[in-house]
């Protein structure tokens, strides 16, 4: 399965790049991952029970604010496209009738099985953030426990592009419309930790619907948490500039 996704990905970056000129070449960038440390598929930390543990990113759009010190690692620095994105999924449990359990739980708690999206959003000044663009939704349940690396699909609206285009100075946020186990936490406080779109209420989970679901739409992302990591990246393939000779 993976080298299937691999190989789809590889056709993607080729197909996007393939207009340049041949001696061009678009240089190809993992934003969110150009960090110390590798996507990971979540897990408790030790000694946690699965009661007490917090990898479960709900009803929300979230954006990595902080990364191995890097401040906000899913800004776009050149124009381009995102064509594939990366996310670690927890396992939830390496027991089967333990795992039915949780996913029946959290289906019916958070208003269906686990998906994401992921959103191109435009900042502003005081944390708000308006939507650019936005991929079709993924259903995570066949890779639960995985790192999954998948090329980009669009909604039915947007059947004539095969990528998000986005500009300097965009950032990729992952949009998590149910619910996803994509959150890595006890992590080091002053070198991770990213934002919800929300504003009040932040020490527990979303009550009703916070995800960012319309194009176009802002919101203030003010519930901040420190020592935690959403496991995403985004693949973009930046646009190959005119030579500086050319004169047309």
């Amino acid at each position: 399965m993976m080298k299937r996704i691999s190989l789809a990905i590889s056709a993607i970056v080729a197909s996007v790049v393939a207009a340049a000129p041949a001696t061009a070449s678009a240089s190809i960038v993992e934003l969110g991952a150009q960090t110390k440390t590798p996507i990971a598929a979540p897990s408790c930390p030790k000694g946690v029970s699965p009661a007490s543990c917090y990898i479960i990113l709900t009803r929300t759009t979230a954006v990595q604010s902080i990364t191995d010190s890097v401040v906000n690692p899913t800004t776009v620095k050149n124009a381009g496209w995102i064509v594939a994105f990366t996310v670690g999924l927890s396992q939830l449990s390496t027991v089967g009738s333990t795992e039915v359990k949780y996913l029946h739980e959290l289906d019916t708690a958070y208003g269906g099985t686990p998906q994401l999206a992921l959103t191109v959003l435009k900042p502003g000044p005081d944390n708000e953030y308006t939507v650019q663009a936005q991929s079709g939704t993924y259903h995570l349940i066949p890779f639960l426990g995985e790192v999954l690396q998948e090329p980009l699909s669009l909604p039915p609206s947007f059947t004539a592009l095969t990528a998000l285009p986005v500009a300097p100075g965009d950032v990729i946020g992952l949009t998590v419309p149910t619910w996803a186990p994509v959150l890595s936490y006890d992590l080091n406080a002053t070198q991770f930790a990213y934002r919800q779109s929300r504003r009040a209420n932040c020490k527990n989970a979303a009550a009703s619907q916070t995800a960012q679901l319309t194009i176009g739409a802002s919101q203030r992302y003010l519930c901040s948490y420190t020592g935690t990591r959403v496991e995403y990246s985004a693949t973009e393939v930046v646009n190959t500039p005119y030579p500086k000779k050319y004169v047309h």
